[in-house]
């Protein structure tokens, strides 16, 4: 298991999310409550009203919300998916991910360490270190737009941020360190991953010149389950070359 969530989830229905970071829900005793929603995208097609939602509740009495909204229950005609609306739960998940082996492609490194202080003022997700060769930054976006079955999307809305992080891990690729952007899926159906280029067009030109600089890119998916995400497996980019068929260019 990549990431267990703190504790039981609790389900309910959507009311509405709103001011970015809160959304009410229908639990199923009938009790309305506020909950926390810690992602800062649009979540284009994941608030619907009335929609099944899974909340985690804290015991912490300072917090102010004790709910957080976790999972959303979708069908793009397929059938029902879970699909994680959280944006704090990739960094935990890729971390404990290559602590197993389980993302080949970033292993060999001695030490791992996360939110490093980097380039402009930025801190890069994790930063892998080894004596025998250069560091490697690796940034992780949470990934959870599906409007095609099957073709996971980034980013949901404009992302400055985004393309930020892009020009950060260029200069580090510049000056001799390898550089990793992570496209993290929270959903099991993603069959493939391209970038959302109709909804921000400066960041998919900032991601191309990106990769011909040198940074690479990797997609993964993880299954979502009412425990916790576990089960993460290789999605290929649409688009990418030969080079790059699983979605990542050949570790140097």
């Amino acid at each position: 298991m990549l990431m267990r969530f703190p504790s039981q989830l609790v389900e309910g229905r959507l009311i509405r999310r709103y001011k970015r970071f809160l959304s009410d829900v229908e639990l199923l005793s009938g009790k309305t409550v506020t909950a926390h929603c810690a992602n800062p995208g649009s979540m284009l097609g994941l608030a619907t009203q009335g929609s099944r939602v899974w909340l985690s509740k804290s015991d912490n009495p300072k917090r102010k919300l004790a709910y957080s909204w976790e999972l959303i229950e979708v069908d793009l005609g397929r059938g029902p998916v879970l699909v994680g609306i959280n944006t704090s739960s990739p960094n935990g998940a890729v971390a404990a991910a290559i602590e197993t082996g389980l993302i080949p492609e970033l292993s060999g490194y001695g030490s791992l360490r996360r939110e490093v202080r980097y380039g402009g003022n930025s801190r890069v997700d994790i930063l892998l270190e080894n004596e025998s060769r250069p560091p490697c930054y690796v940034e992780i976006k949470n990934v959870h737009l599906m409007r095609k079955a099957g073709l996971a999307e980034f980013p949901d809305s404009v992302t400055a941020r985004g393309a930020k992080h892009l020009a950060e891990l260029s200069g580090m690729v510049a000056a001799g360190a390898r550089a990793v952007m992570v496209y993290f899926i929270q959903r099991g159906d993603a069959e493939a991953f391209s970038l959302a280029d109709d909804l921000d067009p400066t960041y998919a030109a900032a991601f191309q010149r990106a990769r011909a600089i040198g940074v690479e890119a990797l997609a993964v998916a993880a299954n979502v389950s009412l425990i916790g995400l576990d089960q993460l497996r290789p999605i290929p980019i649409s688009g990418a070359t030969d080079g790059d068929a699983k979605g990542l260019t050949e570790a140097p």
